[in-house]
């Protein structure tokens, strides 16, 4: 018995020692398309103070209380939020499960049965033909991790995990930079709505005029409906801007988690102004985006699955043990006679598969290579986008000081064909023209602003909105 026991010591420390093997590819992250800089901000200074730069909840910058209430609300009540979250839990609860593999299984049972033989079976003893079985067994099995498959089950399992935390940080990014969004259209709809509105109060005044001058004779009837016509154009295109202003403010009500019926925004315009963020270097890109590092955990989970797929060519080993008391009587099940065990190993290795295992591996480093694919080009993407609102920033700032050079001369050609209308000089069209070209301007201006403010979000956003990757969960 000694010697029996010696050999199956043997036989575990030798598989001990062998479980320092592993078999599959380190991983490296792959290189991506890297800039020594940003394109379109060369040459380009803040307009801000960098300490303004986004970090952690980046919307108060903007120093907007309503908006900085709304967006904590995403946080505890989005639902696509909360979806993301549990499959971060899910992902977790896999490492732990994988992570048990390391370890020797021990299980317990019991059981009482009454037997009757059969008379006609070989080896019958009629005195012991029907007897009473009291067990009470032990089994122990573990599988060493000889080539590395469990660890590299536990590591794709981690990164899976480290990936998903990453996507929930990227849907939470997206929420509040399109909560964000909604927050700033619906306020610049509120802008033009109030230039529409002191529009509509001019012309209702302008109408007046030209009717007091019309019952004078000083004006034709031609004057009197095109002033209404203008007042009345005016009037629809203020009441159209209430439509988008509601579609936002419902949109903004699904992101807090309430019915649209439940959220009412009052109107209001608001003096902010965009955001200048300063964009960094392109390879801290990397690091700031959530999206990245969730492309790069995929490539680390996939290369395990290549070590995963090549340990497969080895054997595998399995080593078990039972013991536990069984007896006739229970006055002596737990007496030392009563007692039992048994142990072994076992390796199992397949010979013929008919390329199965082939196929496992070329289907791993395929799913790996595509991983790199997806980094690489998730990369770009990122460099694309941080570049386009750069240059949306860049040109618009320069674009709406343009503008509002626009919106004062149109101010001053109102006033001077009112001027001239009303001392006999120019018909009312001149007027009407002035005017529309005025009401044209002035929303153009307000659009301008609010595409500058979509541009600073978007621009936050694409600059990972304060996020580090130094964030995501170690195991």
């Amino acid at each position: 018995m000694r010697r029996e026991l010696a050999y199956t010591a043997a036989a575990l420390a030798m598989m001990l020692l062998a479980s320092g093997c592993s078999v599959g590819p380190k991983y490296r992250r792959p290189s991506a398309p890297a800039a020594p800089e940003f394109k379109e901000a060369a040459g380009w200074q803040p307009a801000q103070p960098q300490d303004q730069q986004s970090r952690g909840n980046w919307w108060e910058a903007y120093h907007d209380e309503e908006l900085n209430s709304l967006e904590q609300k995403v946080e505890v009540s989005n639902q696509s939020l909360k979806l993301a979250l549990t499959e971060y839990t899910s992902a977790r609860a896999e490492v732990q499960y994988q992570r048990a593999n390391y370890f020797p299984f021990l299980n317990a049972s019991a059981a009482v049965t009454r037997q009757r033989g059969s008379e006609n079976r070989t080896f019958y003893f009629s005195t012991k033909n029907q007897y009473n079985d009291f067990t009470l067994p032990l089994d122990v099995s573990w599988e060493p991790d000889v080539w590395g498959r469990i660890r590299h089950t536990v590591q794709a399992a981690r990164a899976t995990a480290q990936s998903t935390a990453a996507d929930v940080q990227n849907v939470r990014l997206s929420l509040q930079a399109e909560l964000a969004l909604d927050y700033f259209e619906m306020r610049g709809l509120d802008a033009q709505k109030s230039i529409l509105d002191a529009t509509v109060s001019a012309y209702r005044r302008s109408l007046q005029l030209t009717e007091e001058r019309y019952h004078v004779g000083l004006n034709s009837a031609l004057d009197v409906a095109e002033a209404q016509t203008q007042l009345k154009t005016a009037e629809a295109q203020d009441q159209d801007v209430g439509v988008a202003r509601a579609q936002f403010e419902h949109g903004i009500a699904v992101l807090i988690g309430v019915a649209p019926a439940m959220l009412t925004i009052p109107e209001r315009v608001v003096a902010t102004t965009p955001l200048v963020v300063p964009a960094g270097l392109p390879s801290q890109l990397l690091e700031r985006r959530p999206d990245i590092a969730a492309t790069e955990r995929q490539m680390d989970a996939a290369n395990a699955q290549i070590g995963i797929a090549r340990s497969a060519y080895y054997p595998t080993f399995m080593i078990s043990g039972a013991g536990g008391f069984e007896s006739a009587q229970p006055g002596n099940w737990f007496a030392g006679p009563s007692s039992f065990w048994a142990m072994g190993a076992s390796a199992f290795l397949p010979l013929v598969d008919w390329g199965q295992r082939h196929a496992l591996n070329t289907e791993a480093q395929a799913n790996y290579d595509g991983t790199v694919a997806n980094y690489r080009q998730t990369v770009l993407s990122a460099y694309q986008e941080v570049e386009d609102n750069l240059v949306a920033l860049r040109i618009l700032q320069g674009e709406a000081t343009t503008q509002q050079q626009a919106v004062d001369a149109a101010q001053h050609q109102e006033e001077i064909a009112l001027a001239r209308y009303k001392s006999g000089l120019a018909d009312y069209l001149t007027v009407i023209t002035a005017q529309s070209v005025e009401l044209s301007n002035q929303i153009t201006a307000a659009e301008i602003l609010t595409r500058r403010m979509s541009a600073s979000v978007l621009l936050i956003k694409a600059l990972g909105g304060g996020w580090n990757a130094s964030q995501l969960p170690k195991d």
